[in-house]
Protein backbone atom coordinates (compact mmCIF):
# COMPACT_ATOMS: atom_id res chain seq x y z
CA UNK A 1 0.00 0.00 0.00
CA UNK A 2 2.80 2.40 0.99
CA UNK A 3 4.87 1.72 -2.38
CA UNK A 4 1.75 2.02 -4.39
CA UNK A 5 0.56 5.74 -2.87
CA UNK A 6 4.81 6.60 -3.74
CA UNK A 7 3.70 5.77 -7.53
CA UNK A 8 0.70 8.23 -6.81
CA UNK A 9 1.77 10.77 -5.46
CA UNK A 10 4.94 11.18 -7.53
CA UNK A 11 2.81 10.57 -10.70
CA UNK A 12 0.52 13.39 -9.67
CA UNK A 13 3.92 15.60 -8.53
CA UNK A 14 5.12 14.89 -12.48
CA UNK A 15 1.88 15.22 -13.82
CA UNK A 16 1.15 18.46 -12.22
CA UNK A 17 4.65 19.79 -14.01
CA UNK A 18 3.71 18.38 -16.99
CA UNK A 19 0.38 20.07 -17.22
CA UNK A 20 2.35 23.33 -16.66
CA UNK A 21 5.44 22.73 -18.66
CA UNK A 22 4.43 20.76 -21.48
CA UNK A 23 1.27 18.30 -22.32
CA UNK A 24 3.75 15.53 -23.45
CA UNK A 25 5.60 15.93 -19.98
CA UNK A 26 2.07 15.60 -18.96
CA UNK A 27 1.18 12.92 -20.84
CA UNK A 28 3.94 10.69 -20.66
CA UNK A 29 4.30 11.22 -16.52
CA UNK A 30 0.76 10.26 -16.49
CA UNK A 31 0.84 6.94 -18.74
CA UNK A 32 4.07 6.34 -16.27
CA UNK A 33 1.77 6.06 -13.54
CA UNK A 34 -0.69 4.07 -14.84
CA UNK A 35 1.55 1.21 -16.18
CA UNK A 36 2.83 0.99 -13.00
CA UNK A 37 -0.22 0.76 -11.19
CA UNK A 38 -1.20 -1.93 -14.04
CA UNK A 39 1.37 -3.54 -13.10
CA UNK A 40 2.82 -3.43 -17.03
CA UNK A 41 6.16 -2.38 -18.36
CA UNK A 42 6.76 -1.25 -22.38
CA UNK A 43 8.47 -3.58 -24.33
CA UNK A 44 9.28 -4.15 -28.19
CA UNK A 45 9.69 -6.96 -30.49
CA UNK A 46 10.75 -7.42 -33.86
CA UNK A 47 8.81 -9.55 -36.36
CA UNK A 48 9.00 -9.48 -39.88
CA UNK A 49 9.05 -5.77 -41.61
CA UNK A 50 7.81 -4.78 -37.82
CA UNK A 51 8.65 -3.12 -34.81
CA UNK A 52 5.96 -3.54 -32.19
CA UNK A 53 5.87 -2.12 -29.30
CA UNK A 54 3.81 -3.73 -26.44
CA UNK A 55 2.50 -3.67 -22.27
CA UNK A 56 3.58 -6.87 -20.91
CA UNK A 57 2.69 -7.63 -16.61
CA UNK A 58 1.41 -10.31 -14.57
CA UNK A 59 3.29 -13.65 -13.51
CA UNK A 60 5.56 -14.97 -16.34
CA UNK A 61 3.71 -18.55 -15.54
CA UNK A 62 0.24 -17.04 -15.62
CA UNK A 63 -2.14 -17.94 -18.60
CA UNK A 64 -1.64 -15.13 -20.64
CA UNK A 65 -4.27 -12.69 -21.95
CA UNK A 66 -3.37 -11.08 -25.59
CA UNK A 67 -5.24 -7.96 -26.00
CA UNK A 68 -5.91 -6.13 -28.96
CA UNK A 69 -7.00 -2.11 -29.20
CA UNK A 70 -9.66 -0.70 -32.05
CA UNK A 71 -9.24 1.46 -34.96
CA UNK A 72 -7.38 4.60 -34.26
CA UNK A 73 -6.84 3.17 -30.27
CA UNK A 74 -3.58 1.74 -29.11
CA UNK A 75 -1.94 -0.60 -25.95
CA UNK A 76 -2.78 2.51 -23.50
CA UNK A 77 -6.57 1.65 -24.29
CA UNK A 78 -6.13 -1.54 -21.76
CA UNK A 79 -4.62 0.23 -18.90
CA UNK A 80 -6.92 1.03 -15.89
CA UNK A 81 -8.80 -2.41 -17.44
CA UNK A 82 -6.04 -4.61 -16.65
CA UNK A 83 -5.02 -3.32 -12.73
CA UNK A 84 -6.95 -6.01 -11.27
CA UNK A 85 -5.63 -8.81 -13.77
CA UNK A 86 -2.16 -8.40 -13.70
CA UNK A 87 -1.75 -10.37 -10.34
CA UNK A 88 -3.21 -13.45 -11.60
CA UNK A 89 -2.48 -13.25 -15.61
CA UNK A 90 -0.07 -13.17 -18.00
CA UNK A 91 -1.32 -9.78 -19.31
CA UNK A 92 -0.06 -8.48 -23.44
CA UNK A 93 -1.19 -5.33 -24.59
CA UNK A 94 -0.15 -4.76 -28.15
CA UNK A 95 0.21 -1.55 -30.24
CA UNK A 96 -0.94 -3.42 -33.50
CA UNK A 97 0.93 -2.88 -37.15
CA UNK A 98 0.55 0.27 -38.05
CA UNK A 99 -0.79 1.95 -35.06
CA UNK A 100 0.42 3.91 -31.34
CA UNK A 101 4.34 3.29 -31.53
CA UNK A 102 4.41 0.16 -33.61
CA UNK A 103 6.01 0.87 -37.39
CA UNK A 104 3.81 2.03 -39.91
CA UNK A 105 5.24 0.91 -43.10
CA UNK A 106 2.89 1.67 -46.70
CA UNK A 107 1.76 -1.69 -46.69
CA UNK A 108 -2.31 -2.85 -45.80
CA UNK A 109 -3.71 -3.27 -42.40
CA UNK A 110 -6.58 -4.63 -43.70
CA UNK A 111 -7.48 -7.49 -41.03
CA UNK A 112 -6.33 -10.20 -43.21
CA UNK A 113 -3.28 -9.14 -43.01
CA UNK A 114 -3.40 -8.17 -39.44
CA UNK A 115 -4.45 -11.45 -38.63
CA UNK A 116 -1.06 -13.49 -40.03
CA UNK A 117 0.89 -10.44 -38.67
CA UNK A 118 -0.57 -11.12 -34.79
CA UNK A 119 -0.04 -15.19 -35.95
CA UNK A 120 3.44 -14.21 -36.61
CA UNK A 121 3.46 -12.08 -33.49
CA UNK A 122 2.46 -15.29 -30.99
CA UNK A 123 5.14 -17.46 -32.46
CA UNK A 124 7.77 -14.55 -31.50
CA UNK A 125 6.84 -14.29 -28.49
CA UNK A 126 6.57 -18.45 -27.63
CA UNK A 127 2.40 -18.09 -26.71
CA UNK A 128 1.77 -21.51 -26.17
CA UNK A 129 -2.23 -20.98 -25.18
CA UNK A 130 -3.77 -17.20 -24.89
CA UNK A 131 -7.12 -15.49 -23.82
CA UNK A 132 -7.92 -13.47 -27.19
CA UNK A 133 -9.72 -9.98 -25.88
CA UNK A 134 -10.76 -7.46 -28.62
CA UNK A 135 -12.51 -3.84 -29.01
CA UNK A 136 -13.80 -2.68 -32.27
CA UNK A 137 -11.40 -3.76 -35.00
CA UNK A 138 -9.14 -5.56 -32.86
CA UNK A 139 -11.95 -7.72 -31.93
CA UNK A 140 -12.90 -8.40 -35.81
CA UNK A 141 -9.03 -9.52 -35.58
CA UNK A 142 -9.43 -11.57 -32.40
CA UNK A 143 -12.54 -13.41 -33.83
CA UNK A 144 -10.66 -14.56 -37.30
CA UNK A 145 -7.66 -15.46 -35.56
CA UNK A 146 -9.81 -17.57 -33.03
CA UNK A 147 -11.39 -19.27 -36.24
CA UNK A 148 -7.98 -19.97 -38.19
CA UNK A 149 -6.03 -20.75 -35.54
CA UNK A 150 -7.51 -21.79 -32.89
CA UNK A 151 -5.25 -24.07 -31.38
CA UNK A 152 -3.47 -21.56 -29.85
CA UNK A 153 -6.33 -19.76 -27.98
CA UNK A 154 -8.18 -20.60 -24.92
CA UNK A 155 -11.11 -18.62 -24.83
CA UNK A 156 -12.00 -15.52 -26.98
CA UNK A 157 -13.47 -11.74 -25.65
CA UNK A 158 -15.50 -9.57 -28.03
CA UNK A 159 -16.41 -5.97 -27.00
CA UNK A 160 -17.93 -4.10 -29.29
CA UNK A 161 -16.44 -5.76 -32.51
CA UNK A 162 -16.48 -5.24 -35.97
CA UNK A 163 -17.22 -7.55 -38.56
CA UNK A 164 -20.73 -8.03 -38.85
CA UNK A 165 -23.85 -6.73 -40.82
CA UNK A 166 -26.05 -5.52 -37.60
CA UNK A 167 -29.95 -5.81 -38.03
CA UNK A 168 -29.94 -2.30 -37.00
CA UNK A 169 -27.57 -0.03 -38.59
CA UNK A 170 -25.33 2.27 -36.23
CA UNK A 171 -25.02 5.80 -36.66
CA UNK A 172 -21.71 5.64 -37.69
CA UNK A 173 -22.25 3.08 -40.49
CA UNK A 174 -25.24 5.32 -41.91
CA UNK A 175 -22.68 8.37 -42.03
CA UNK A 176 -20.42 6.58 -44.03
CA UNK A 177 -22.61 5.00 -46.15
CA UNK A 178 -24.18 8.87 -46.75
CA UNK A 179 -20.66 9.88 -47.82
CA UNK A 180 -19.81 11.81 -44.88
CA UNK A 181 -16.81 12.40 -43.27
CA UNK A 182 -15.72 9.27 -40.45
CA UNK A 183 -16.66 10.32 -36.95
CA UNK A 184 -13.60 8.42 -35.78
CA UNK A 185 -11.28 10.57 -37.73
CA UNK A 186 -9.82 14.20 -36.01
CA UNK A 187 -9.39 16.75 -38.91
CA UNK A 188 -10.12 19.44 -37.22
CA UNK A 189 -9.40 20.79 -33.57
CA UNK A 190 -12.96 20.70 -32.76
CA UNK A 191 -13.86 17.48 -34.22
CA UNK A 192 -11.85 15.63 -30.94
CA UNK A 193 -14.58 16.82 -28.68
CA UNK A 194 -17.55 15.28 -31.09
CA UNK A 195 -15.41 12.48 -31.10
CA UNK A 196 -15.74 11.96 -27.53
CA UNK A 197 -19.09 12.07 -27.12
CA UNK A 198 -19.06 9.76 -30.20
CA UNK A 199 -17.36 7.05 -28.26
CA UNK A 200 -18.29 7.72 -25.05
CA UNK A 201 -21.76 8.12 -23.15
CA UNK A 202 -19.76 9.95 -20.30
CA UNK A 203 -16.37 11.18 -22.21
CA UNK A 204 -13.80 11.49 -19.71
CA UNK A 205 -12.86 14.64 -17.81
CA UNK A 206 -9.66 16.09 -19.64
CA UNK A 207 -7.32 19.15 -18.83
CA UNK A 208 -7.67 21.53 -21.61
CA UNK A 209 -3.89 21.37 -23.10
CA UNK A 210 -3.79 17.70 -22.68
CA UNK A 211 -7.03 17.93 -24.89
CA UNK A 212 -5.29 20.31 -27.52
CA UNK A 213 -2.37 17.72 -27.68
CA UNK A 214 -4.31 14.71 -28.38
CA UNK A 215 -6.62 17.05 -30.80
CA UNK A 216 -3.12 17.52 -32.96
CA UNK A 217 -1.83 14.31 -32.49
CA UNK A 218 -4.79 12.75 -33.90
CA UNK A 219 -4.88 15.47 -36.66
CA UNK A 220 -1.51 14.66 -37.59
CA UNK A 221 -2.77 10.90 -38.01
CA UNK A 222 -6.18 11.64 -40.16
CA UNK A 223 -4.16 10.56 -43.84
CA UNK A 224 -2.77 7.62 -42.23
CA UNK A 225 -5.99 6.86 -40.62
CA UNK A 226 -8.32 7.36 -43.75
CA UNK A 227 -5.88 4.70 -46.23
CA UNK A 228 -6.44 2.39 -43.07
CA UNK A 229 -10.34 2.82 -43.22
CA UNK A 230 -10.19 2.65 -46.88
CA UNK A 231 -8.00 -0.83 -46.94
CA UNK A 232 -10.61 -1.75 -44.24
CA UNK A 233 -13.52 -1.41 -46.08
CA UNK A 234 -12.34 -2.47 -49.32
CA UNK A 235 -11.02 -5.89 -48.31
CA UNK A 236 -13.72 -6.38 -45.50
CA UNK A 237 -13.85 -9.96 -44.35
CA UNK A 238 -17.47 -10.71 -43.05
CA UNK A 239 -17.14 -12.93 -39.52
CA UNK A 240 -20.37 -14.79 -40.28
CA UNK A 241 -19.52 -17.37 -41.73
CA UNK A 242 -15.95 -17.78 -39.77
CA UNK A 243 -17.91 -17.64 -36.37
CA UNK A 244 -19.35 -21.45 -36.57
CA UNK A 245 -15.19 -22.60 -36.96
CA UNK A 246 -14.59 -21.24 -32.97
CA UNK A 247 -14.42 -23.69 -30.58
CA UNK A 248 -13.79 -21.65 -27.41
CA UNK A 249 -16.09 -20.48 -24.62
CA UNK A 250 -16.55 -16.67 -26.20
CA UNK A 251 -17.88 -13.08 -24.21
CA UNK A 252 -20.02 -10.49 -26.79
CA UNK A 253 -20.01 -7.88 -24.49
CA UNK A 254 -21.49 -4.39 -25.37
CA UNK A 255 -22.20 -1.21 -24.69
CA UNK A 256 -25.99 -0.92 -25.21
CA UNK A 257 -25.61 3.20 -26.42
CA UNK A 258 -22.88 2.44 -29.10
CA UNK A 259 -23.28 5.00 -31.80
CA UNK A 260 -20.04 3.37 -33.84
CA UNK A 261 -20.99 -0.61 -34.16
CA UNK A 262 -24.70 -1.16 -32.94
CA UNK A 263 -25.39 -3.66 -30.27
CA UNK A 264 -27.45 -5.70 -32.34
CA UNK A 265 -24.55 -7.44 -33.86
CA UNK A 266 -25.43 -10.13 -30.73
CA UNK A 267 -28.26 -11.09 -32.23
CA UNK A 268 -26.45 -11.83 -35.16
CA UNK A 269 -23.31 -13.64 -33.52
CA UNK A 270 -24.87 -15.40 -30.53
CA UNK A 271 -26.48 -18.19 -33.06
CA UNK A 272 -23.14 -18.76 -34.79
CA UNK A 273 -21.14 -19.35 -31.90
CA UNK A 274 -20.74 -22.87 -29.94
CA UNK A 275 -20.16 -21.24 -26.51
CA UNK A 276 -21.95 -17.75 -26.47
CA UNK A 277 -21.67 -15.38 -23.21
CA UNK A 278 -23.72 -11.70 -23.33
CA UNK A 279 -23.38 -9.40 -21.11
CA UNK A 280 -24.93 -5.58 -22.50
CA UNK A 281 -23.65 -2.70 -20.50
CA UNK A 282 -26.53 -0.24 -19.49
CA UNK A 283 -25.67 3.27 -20.81
CA UNK A 284 -22.23 2.50 -22.15
CA UNK A 285 -20.80 3.60 -25.31
CA UNK A 286 -18.64 1.76 -28.24
CA UNK A 287 -15.30 1.33 -25.57
CA UNK A 288 -16.71 0.07 -22.28
CA UNK A 289 -12.97 -1.06 -21.13
CA UNK A 290 -12.15 2.68 -21.00
CA UNK A 291 -15.54 4.11 -20.34
CA UNK A 292 -15.79 1.61 -17.16
CA UNK A 293 -12.52 -0.16 -16.77
CA UNK A 294 -13.41 -1.61 -13.21
CA UNK A 295 -17.09 -2.92 -14.55
CA UNK A 296 -15.53 -4.21 -17.47
CA UNK A 297 -12.76 -6.52 -15.87
CA UNK A 298 -15.20 -7.95 -13.71
CA UNK A 299 -17.37 -8.94 -16.30
CA UNK A 300 -14.30 -10.83 -17.77
CA UNK A 301 -13.27 -12.36 -14.91
CA UNK A 302 -16.60 -14.07 -14.20
CA UNK A 303 -16.56 -14.87 -17.58
CA UNK A 304 -12.68 -16.62 -17.45
CA UNK A 305 -13.88 -17.78 -13.80
CA UNK A 306 -16.75 -19.67 -15.69
CA UNK A 307 -14.80 -21.13 -18.19
CA UNK A 308 -11.84 -22.72 -16.69
CA UNK A 309 -10.96 -25.95 -17.19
Amino acid sequence: MKKLFSIIVVGLAGAAGGLYFSPTALLASTQLVEQRMAGLSSREIQVGEFTIRYYEGGPADGETLLMLHGFGGNRDTWLRFSRPLTERYRVIALDLPGFGESSKPDVSYDVDSQVERLHALVQALGLRKLHLIGNSMGGHIAALYSARHGDDVLSLALLNNAGVTTPIKSEMIQRVQRGEPNPLVVRKPEDFDVLMHFVFVTPPEMPGPLKKHFAEQSMASRDHLDRIFAQLRERYVPLEPELPNIQVPTLLLWGDQDRVLDVSSIEVMKPLLKKPSVVIMQQCGHVPMLERPDETARHYQDFLNANRG
